[in-house]
């Protein structure tokens, strides 16, 4: 028996998480040029755009848009930073703007500011003719690369060798299309954050065990949510021989949780809701299931950003809330609902590093290269891929 044990490695977007954090509360766009010195990973650009003002780049970004006309439908999630989102025209979290992608068939072209997984489901529901661009190639997700598909497949291995077809795999919508494109295939399913009770639940009743990708964290509060203990739950350290467990302790297990997390909301803690209902005694606290277990139970309410979105825009003038989630989404909310106080919990002021490359150098480019009749960074999923995928994605679609 050969017993594979690789060096344990750190995404290059996890490293580069902390790489926008600053205590200034704006968030401005500066010249591309001078982002640069964040010392992240760029996708290289014609130089003229580097050196654009951002009032520059709005005006040639809103001429170029116009140029475009109806052949184009911007999608931009809620963590892309302001002077992007100006210019989406749909806005939300990955799933519901893969859904618009997918309901708009007159477009020709979707430029999807978000990260690659989102442009490789909105590619993947979309129609054969309609091509997604995705402006700056280096946009990922850390959580995303937490989960490689070669240590996925050889984590399905071993638990096909100790468990044969008892175990249902779920990924999370936040993971690449070959990750959806094995749950397609094998039975499984793909979550949001909002329906991942519910794929639990279709998934106990079809097996009697779970293996939840990529992010251990919502699949430990969803898990707990539905009354599953911790102790029944098991951690998978893909550098490790058998996740670092025994074959019994798996067999033992009810979920097999992924040893992945989101960098964004993993900086949120205990400490801070207590710091935040400290100084505003009426706050009430509302997290991304993305946090940790012991922060979620501390909050008031937790949910997706749509939902998190929704309870805020409904609750009455005069309401306080802290929020445990992206901070460019934190800073929107506030200032869309001024008779209200909402700030975010962490006092540091940290954007979604990925999210934060769709700089409107890029979206420029872009813009300008199709007005050129040229379409750069298109996203394509293979065919077998898409289809294996689309599997997946369709049973969650039946389910909620």
């Amino acid at each position: 028996m050969v017993i594979k044990v690789r060096e344990a490695t750190i995404p290059i977007t996890e490293i580069e998480q902390s790489a926008f954090c600053q205590t200034d509360e704006e968030l401005k766009s500066k010249p591309l040029e001078e982002e640069l010195e964040a010392g992240v990973q760029w996708q290289k650009l014609p130089i003229s755009y580097l050196k654009m003002s951002p009032e520059e780049l709005d005006t040639r970004i809103f001429e170029a848009r116009q140029q475009i006309g109806e052949r184009l439908v911007v999608l931009g999630h809620h963590y892309q930073r302001n002077e992007i989102i100006k210019y989406a025209d749909f806005r939300g979290d990955s799933f519901k703007l893969s859904q618009l992608a997918a309901s708009k068939r007159d477009a020709e072209y979707i430029v999807f500011c978000g990260v690659h997984f989102m442009a490789e489901t909105a590619d993947i529901l979309s129609g054969p003719d309609q091509k997604v661009v995705l402006p700056n190639l280096t946009a990922g997700c850390s959580m995303a690369d937490m989960a490689q598909i070669d240590d996925v497949m050889d984590c399905w291995d071993d638990l096909q060798n100790v468990m044969g077809g008892d175990v249902t795999p779920i990924t999370y919508m936040n993971s690449a299309a070959s990750i959806k494109a094995l749950c397609g295939r094998n039975e499984g399913i793909v979550c949001t954050s909002s329906n991942a009770p519910a794929t639990f639940k279709w998934a106990f009743e079809r097996t009697g065990k779970v293996l939840f990708l990529p992010d251990q964290h919502l699949g430990r509060n969803t898990g707990s949510r539905l009354g599953i203990d911790t102790a029944d739950m098991l951690l998978w350290n893909p550098f490790k021989p058998m996740g670092g467990h025994t074959e019994d302790e798996v067999r033992a297990a009810k979920v097999i949780l992924w040893q992945g997390h989101c960098s964004v909301h993993t900086r949120f803690s205990v400490d801070q809701i207590e710091q935040a209902r400290s100084n505003h005694p009426d706050v009430q606290v509302v997290v991304h299931p993305e946090c940790f277990k012991e922060v979620v139970d501390a909050a008031d309410l937790n949910g997706s950003t749509e939902y998190i979105l929704k309870v805020i825009n409904e609750s009455p003038p005069g309401s306080v809330w802290a929020v445990g989630t992206e901070v460019s989404l934190v800073n929107r909310i506030a200032q869309e609902n001024p008779d209200k106080t909402i700030f975010c919990l962490d006092s540091v002021v940290c954007p979604c590093s990925t999210m934060y490359r769709i700089h409107p150098a890029y979206l420029s480019w872009v813009f300008d290269a199709l007005n050129a009749g040229v379409v750069v960074n298109q996203i394509s999923v293979d065919p077998t891929t898409a289809e294996e995928a689309r599997v997946a994605l369709n049973r969650m679609l039946n389910i909620v």
